[in-house]
């Protein structure tokens, strides 16, 4: 059945990762990455690449419950898994992010509600379908980086409400309250989502092979949380963002330090598990996972450089923000050589 082209197409479909959303979050934050630097016509061409891969990736979504609703479900209840389903809530949000940076503000809206209420249901649903409604225990055993993916959805729609916030005149009140429960039920879920995962590390085996790029996403929460603090600051004023603004912008000076503490730590786990363990680098979707959180770091550097008046951290963003682009591509190159070799060409 998979030797044919439409077989090998029906497999892909069929085995399409929960996560895949990653792919679309990380090129939507490299484009905002690229208008903070000033280069317009490339971040335009990221921004619809990244709408054209969501509208596909949604497609194929839906074409993979309709047509295998039982792998959905057992996607749904993998605590290894289930978490990527929320990279399609943050994908959505940072083209929100990006659109309303562009001027297309009734647009971003409109999305912006769309992946609220998306977001609403699936921070509910997904917990309960792969933690605790699940029968199998230990459930820690299964903790992995994708957990944070949980945390990012909550700052994501925090980033967007706080980014629109500002030219909503007549919802500011309304956009700056979900712009700040957002990004504080986002920190309780970062103390959570890191508990859980080093409980795993210290009570259970933790081969090289575990140690995937999904990992980063811990490093990308952290950004992502500084990056939607950063925005809540410079939001118009409300009551609700005069009685925390001094606090946001303390906390997220905290996380952003944090967040870089963690990059050399990620990257001596890297090292240490394809270099010493000769782990094989190939291409598989977790490692968009390493290039959002490269990407939003560089973002929240930025933005964090301009709010709190901090020229280190902006030029320290600067150049963050033009490694992701280079580790964009070739990861991008890398993920069309794979598609190609494993869906369009025929096997030997």
């Amino acid at each position: 059945m998979t030797n044919g082209l439409s077989g090998r197409f029906l497999h892909a479909v069929r085995t399409l990762a929960p996560g895949y959303g990653a792919l679309v979050m990380a090129t939507g934050i490299v484009s905002v990455g690229m208008e903070l630097a000033g280069l317009r016509t490339l971040s335009d061409l990221l921004l619809w690449l990244s709408v054209g891969m969501f509208v596909l990736l949604l497609t194929l979504t839906a074409w993979r419950v309709i047509a295998y609703r039982r792998d959905v479900m057992v996607d749904f209840a993998d605590p290894r898994r289930a978490f990527g389903f929320l990279t399609f809530v943050a994908g959505l949000d940072v083209i929100v992010v990006r659109l309303a940076l562009r001027g297309d503000h009734q647009l971003a809206i409109v999305l912006f509600v769309v992946t609220g209420a998306c977001g609403l249901v699936l921070s509910y649903v997904t917990p309960w379908t792969a933690v605790l409604g699940h029968a199998r225990r230990p459930i820690l055993a299964s903790a992995n980086g994708t957990w944070f993916v949980w945390v990012v959805a909550s700052q994501s729609v925090s980033v967007a409400a706080a980014t629109l916030q500002p030219d909503s005149e007549n919802s500011r009140a309304v956009l700056a309250l979900v712009a700040i429960v957002a990004w504080s039920v986002g920190l309780f879920l970062y103390g959570a989502a890191g508990v859980f995962v080093a409980m795993r590390m210290m009570q259970y085996r933790l081969r090289p092979e575990d140690l995937t790029a999904s990992y980063w996403v811990a490093m990308g929460a952290c950004a992502i949380t500084v990056l939607a603090g950063t925005r809540i600051v410079v939001m118009v004023a409300t009551p609700m963002v005069d009685a925390t603004r001094s606090l946001v912008a303390g906390i997220s000076v905290v996380f952003w330090a944090f967040a870089t503490w963690l990059i050399p730590v990620l990257g001596a786990e890297t090292w240490w598990r394809h270099r010493h363990h000769r782990v094989p680098l190939r291409y598989d979707q977790n490692l968009w996972s390493m290039v959002f959180p490269l990407g939003m770091y560089g973002v929240c550097a930025v933005d964090l450089g301009e709010a709190d008046h901090l020229p280190l951290v902006r030029q320290i963003g600067d150049v963050e923000s033009w490694f992701a682009l280079a580790v964009f591509v070739v990861v991008f190159i890398a993920m069309c050589h794979h598609l190609y070799r494993t869906v369009l060409a025929a096997p030997r």
